[in-house]
């Protein structure tokens, strides 16, 4: 098929979801989008295809691990279903007297999603119940690693739909292998998008004329002060880190450590699992050895990361990550990014004011916006990096990566997709959840008029400044 026949079959999939999507909203109910998305969570929470599902995303991309992707799968739907339940998003949503307003749901239209192959599964299946949550149709753009864990997820889709009656084109993807130019003209074509993974896609995204809802890059910093329970935070981390071999945008990767419990922390961290290596040159030389991350370490279990970095024979039994001491910050030092691996820098703070600037460097350097994690006792040190951190979440002593994107534990929206404002070069601030798939029509009214004298306005003004 010539490039031309590719963009018009995507053309033709973007038009039957947008037939399908206009009857969808025409023949809603609360009850009907409800339905779909029921329809859609058990698609992968079903034990048989959530296990299937994970070992396809193992086999097909090479990324992280099959237990880890099972409770992935799971605990990402389910806890999305429990925060859609009982949410309104049809008809009247909201009738306020006083301001004499009335808010009606109305969906976006087609949605387009761009999804990453370190979650062929779970990210696409939380934008698809949030789609259908809100009336919504989407097509799904896959990266072309996981094409084969999307179709497999359509199909389960698909077969639930069948017990409902519900039709097939809400819910479709480009099909084949992707290409640079099918996912643009999907871009292009849809009512909204939605993009995770790529940099090279967000920019796209937010370039690309249609409205577009697309997140920043991760590069998770954790500071550890010396109030907190270090073998507790080594614990957490440890867990955080290595699950799913880190391929989570919330993975820490850098350690910002107190001077003060520094050795103590790290005698923690070795029980946790951790493994701490010195000579940072050796382990940049072996992880970048082209001036990209090596493959053959990118989300990988711990003894092929060992083995692919060449330290199997250099660190304790049973190590599940590596800590590599470091003090460089910025291009030069690639350490101090993102590594989608089981391998976290570690940085020794004189003080928390110096963790603190340590923290804000990294993050500029790199995943501005995204989350900063804190170890800490002290309430005031979270308020501070929330001040002064250029961060959209300030993560206290909870395990990174289950924390971010919504947990049990805590109140964030379960999301896969982390906004990370201006400082991340994004229009969402929040975790990508079910009301950014929503807009609303508003009925206006005339009320009582409600206009204020000037003193009522400006009167602290004067007191100040004079008239």
């Amino acid at each position: 098929m010539n490039a031309h026949d590719d963009l018009a079959e995507v053309d033709a999939i973007v038009a039957r979801a947008r037939v399908a999507q206009h009857a969808y909203e025409a023949n809603g109910s609360q009850a009907r989008y409800d339905l779909a998305a029921q329809a859609a969570a058990w698609a992968i929470m079903e034990p048989s295809r959530n296990r299937h599902l994970a070992e396809l995303a193992v086999e097909t991309t090479g990324l992280g691990n099959v237990p880890d992707k099972i409770t992935k799968n799971h605990r990402k739907t389910l806890g999305l279903m429990r925060d859609i339940a009982g949410a309104k998003t049809y008809g009247v949503i909201s009738d306020d007297n006083d301001t004499g307003i009335t808010e009606i749901a109305r969906p976006m239209g087609v949605i387009g999603a761009v999804v990453p192959s370190t979650n062929p599964a779970a990210t696409p299946a939380n934008n698809i119940i949030n789609a259908l949550k809100c009336g919504n149709a989407i097509v799904l753009s896959p990266s072309p690693k996981g094409v084969p864990a999307c179709e497999t997820l359509l199909n389960y889709v698909h077969a639930e739909f069948d017990k409902i009656g519900e039709d097939h084109d809400l819910v479709q993807m480009v099909p084949g292998t992707g290409s640079k130019e099918k996912t643009q003209r999907l871009l292009e074509t849809t009512d909204l998008i939605v993009v995770t993974g790529s940099q090279n896609n967000v920019r796209r995204a937010y370039t690309s004329g249609t409205p577009a809802l697309a997140v920043g890059a991760g590069n998770v910093t954790v500071i550890v002060d010396e109030t907190c329970d270090l073998a507790e935070a080594a614990r957490k981390i440890t867990a955080s880190k290595t699950f799913d071999n880190a391929t989570s945008c919330s993975s820490e990767n850098a350690l910002v450590v107190v001077d003060e419990v520094y050795d103590a922390f790290v005698a923690d961290l070795v029980k946790a699992g951790g493994a701490v290596v010195a000579d940072d040159a050796r382990i940049v030389a072996a992880l970048w050895p082209d001036g990209h991350l090596n493959r053959a370490v990118i989300a990988q279990d711990a003894d092929k990361m060992l083995r692919a970095l060449g330290v199997e024979n250099d660190v304790p039994a049973g190590t599940e990550f590596l800590v590599v001491e470091t003090s460089g910050i910025g291009p030069e030092h690639p350490l101090s990014g993102e590594k989608l691996s089981r391998v976290a820098a570690l940085y020794r703070a004189t003080d928390f004011s110096d963790a603190v600037a340590i923290a804000r460097a990294i993050l500029e350097h790199q995943g501005a916006g995204h989350s900063i994690g804190l170890h800490s006792s002290r309430e005031d040190r979270a308020l501070q990096l929330g001040r002064e951190i250029p961060t959209c979440r300030v993560i206290v002593n909870q395990a990174h990566c289950f924390a971010t994107g919504g947990a049990f534990d805590n109140g964030m929206p379960f999301s896969l997709s982390m906004g990370c404002g201006s400082w991340g070069g994004n229009s969402i601030d929040d975790n990508l959840h079910w009301k950014h798939f929503l807009q609303t029509t508003k009925i206006v009214r005339q009320i009582p008029p409600r206009e204020p004298a000037l003193e009522d306005v400006f009167s602290d003004y004067w007191k100040v400044a004079g008239q």
